[in-house]
């Protein structure tokens, strides 16, 4: 069971705009990806906002997480540069609203075809006949492979300088110091 909060603010069914601004303000510097636009993480934003709609307690606990986030450092959190919001999100990392948002965004943010297209991923192939003729050897961001070949000659592998038993002894023989040589059953010279 829920109880209500002591601030009426923090019953709210929907969060504030600036609530909303601080939610993509954690996305983004928790996820920095440079190249990737806007959209994907106000959908993220979105995502999170749905999926704390389905439980109250999901809800009151971003919805306080969100609004105490700003007493974790002298500045407002929209305000501060990108390495001092790491350290303050890295104080409420195992908070369970951070959790919450972090679950999310890890299950939804990379499944965005923004971010497919940011990334330079073309999607599934099986549809499209399969990666071996479409885009198997294209990945242009790896460097090309190193082959070299060794100057080394190569070993033959002929025949062993020794001879080999061509079945194990029968029961009682003992192998000696030349091995079967010496109970009859390989003579010297003899390879089978």
């Amino acid at each position: 069971m829920v109880f209500p909060a002591k601030y009426s603010s923090l019953n709210a069914l929907e969060l504030s705009d600036e609530a909303r601004r601080i939610l993509t303000r954690i996305i983004r510097v928790s996820f920095p990806h440079p190249q990737f636009p806007d959209g994907p993480y106000d959908r993220m934003t979105e995502k999170i906002i749905e999926a704390s709609a389905e439980s109250s307690w999901f809800r009151m606990a971003l919805t306080q997480g969100l609004m105490t986030l700003d007493t974790l450092s002298d500045e407002h959190f929209l305000d501060l540069p990108d390495d001092r919001a790491i350290a303050v999100l890295k104080r409420i990392a195992d908070l369970e609203f951070f959790g919450f948002i972090r679950r999310t965004v890890v299950l939804n943010l990379y499944d965005d075809p923004e971010v497919y297209a940011a990334l330079g991923y073309e999607g599934e192939s099986f549809s499209k006949g399969g990666y071996l003729n479409r885009g198997f050897n294209d990945l242009t961001w790896l460097p090309e492979p190193r082959i070299e070949e060794s100057g080394d000659p190569i070993c033959d592998t002929g025949p062993l300088p020794y001879p080999v038993a061509a079945y194990a002894p029968a029961a009682g023989i003992e192998l000696g110091e030349d091995g079967l040589k010496g109970a009859g059953i390989i003579k010297e010279g003899q390879t089978s």
